[in-house]
């Protein structure tokens, strides 16, 4: 049995993987990471790395995907196996940091669940966007992170680092998923993210956008079931 690790993206909690927990269990105990403490993308992976098992299996959606890749960086040796789901290597455009600071102070002024309700409709597959029970997961999650934690998230995906130099120094089986429709962490990133990792395998998948655990479960799962049984 391979403990696994789950590690949710930004304002995500434990139900970002819920329609995975059940089939993971049958291939050992599951943990999802808390991602509140600490104030950067190396301080929130050192703390998983204190609560971890010895070795597992690592599986990361997003800034969960940003978060893996430090662990690897950090003890590489304690993971097993590498899944990077939705997530990209590249640190974020100064666009894109600036649209991050924009919406912290946003937060900062109240306004965390109309920023929830802004930003989800951009992670999901255009025919999805209006799928009101997606957008209540999304909502639901970053109320439960709350205010301080978004925006402690937000702050440290904006600081991480560039870690495609670091990618070829990665010597576990690797799964690296995308929704093909994913606007936020586009399939490109994670083509680039394959070709660099030496054991990687890339799954892309139909009628997905950013959130794919939420809008393709079954077919998130599968992906899983398969890179554990590899």
């Amino acid at each position: 049995m391979t403990p696994i690790v789950l590690v949710p993206g930004l304002a995500c909690t434990a139900e970002l993987f819920a329609a995975q927990i059940p089939a993971l269990w049958r291939q050992g105990p599951v943990t999802i990471a808390s991602t509140l403490e600490g104030e950067t993308i190396a301080n929130i992976s050192a703390a998983i790395l204190r609560d971890a098992p010895p070795r597992f299996a690592l599986a990361g959606l997003s800034m969960g995907g940003y978060i893996a890749l430090e662990i690897m960086r950090q003890a590489p040796e304690r993971v097993l196996k590498l899944a990077l789901l939705d997530t990209a290597a590249r640190p974020d455009t100064p666009e894109q940091s600036a649209l991050r600071q924009g919406l912290i102070q946003r937060v900062r002024a109240g306004e965390l669940e109309a920023v929830l309700r802004q930003i989800t409709p951009n992670l999901l597959h255009p025919d999805h966007r209006t799928n009101e029970a997606l957008i209540e997961v999304q909502v639901r999650m970053g109320l439960q992170i709350g205010a301080e934690g978004f925006i402690r998230q937000e702050q440290a995906i904006t600081g991480r680092i560039d870690s495609r130099p670091h990618l070829a120094a990665i010597a576990v089986p690797t799964l690296v998923l995308v929704g093909d429709k994913d606007a936020l962490t586009p399939p490109d990133r994670s083509e680039e993210m394959a070709k660099a990792v030496p054991h990687a395998r890339l799954v892309v998948i139909p009628d997905c956008g950013h959130a794919s655990s939420l809008e393709q479960p079954q077919a998130v799962t599968d992906a899983l079931m398969e890179w554990l049984a590899a």
